[in-house]
């Protein structure tokens, strides 16, 4: 079994560099200077194609907070929403090498009583997967509700990976952190936990935890079509990759830095940022992708 994680801790690191810098002149930005960001193709197999992501549902979330996840789903392959637009987000994987195409939502799954307990090991999430089944271009997504714990969460805000073997499939996990981290996995639509203490953004679905997760969905998703065997798209070890968003952690809108998140769209009425429209009148946030056109994190505004 591969899993490769979305660090919650990156952007922590980031922010105490930048300080650092400033705070130790010129030579120690020098020392801490960006480096070139190359993903590097190791050849393997990516999922191309229709992707259909299937929902396991862990603990109580409610019909709205199902709908917001929901709608962010199908709103990757509608063209109809105005620009910037979620799909035209996703547009971006295409431009990996056979890169996937197009997602559709499969079967939901509800486990609100939760089955295995509220204390999951990474073990239990590749068994919830497993209930997703077993096709080939697929995408098991299992979502934990805010009141369940699992293991290694807030160290990192999301994973996916694959089984071995011969059944064989591709899985991702992310968590509610409203309750738990939302400063680590939840920002920018909570005040981060280290750093400076900028007044965060306002969710633009109103639900701090929801919208986080759909930041850190996008960026499993991402990961899962462009490197779903550890051998696909990524940069650094193939045990702590950095991915197609990962690698861009924090970057939202233009002018992003670490602690902030960049210019971006503000909703006139309500005040909330967005940077993407979706199907139903959605509004999201949706993290920058490294584009390999470019070469470089590109972000919707």
């Amino acid at each position: 079994m591969a899993s490769n994680y979305i660090s919650a801790t990156v952007s922590s690191i980031l922010l105490f560099l930048l300080c650092s810098s400033s705070l130790f002149g010129t030579s120690m930005a020098a020392l801490v200077q960006e480096q070139p960001l190359v993903l590097k193709y190791h050849n393997g197999a990516l999922l191309k194609g229709t992707v259909t992501v299937n929902l396991i549902w862990y603990g109580k979330f409610t019909p709205i907070q199902r709908s917001i996840i929901v709608d962010f789903l199908q709103s990757l392959n509608s063209p109809k929403a105005p620009n910037p637009s979620a799909a035209s987000w996703w547009k971006t994987t295409e431009k990996y090498k056979t890169g996937a195409s197009t997602v559709t939502l499969g079967k939901q799954i509800l486990d609100e009583n939760c089955s295995l307990g509220k204390s999951l090991k990474n073990s239990h999430i590749v068994y919830l997967a497993s209930k997703g089944g077993y096709m080939g271009r697929s995408v098991n997504l299992v979502l934990t509700a805010k009141d369940v714990f699992v293991e290694g969460f807030c160290s990192r805000c999301g994973s996916h990976g694959s089984t071995r073997g011969k059944v064989r499939f591709t899985y991702a996990w992310v968590g509610n952190s409203e309750t738990q981290c939302a400063g680590q996995c939840a920002w920018p639509f909570h005040q981060p936990i280290y750093g400076p203490q900028t007044p965060p953004l306002l969710a633009p679905n109103g639900d701090v935890g929801v919208d986080g997760m759909i930041i850190n969905v996008a960026s499993v998703l991402a990961g899962t079509v462009t490197n779903p065997f550890n051998n696909g798209y990524f940069q650094g070890p193939a045990t702590a990759p950095l991915e197609a968003v990962s690698a861009c952690t924090g970057m939202f809108g233009s002018g992003s830095y670490p602690g902030y998140p960049g210019q971006t769209l503000v909703d006139k009425s309500t005040g909330a940022s967005y940077n993407a429209h979706g199907v139903n009148g959605r509004r999201f946030l949706l993290p920058a992708m490294w584009d390999p056109s470019k070469s470089a994190c590109s972000a919707l505004v």
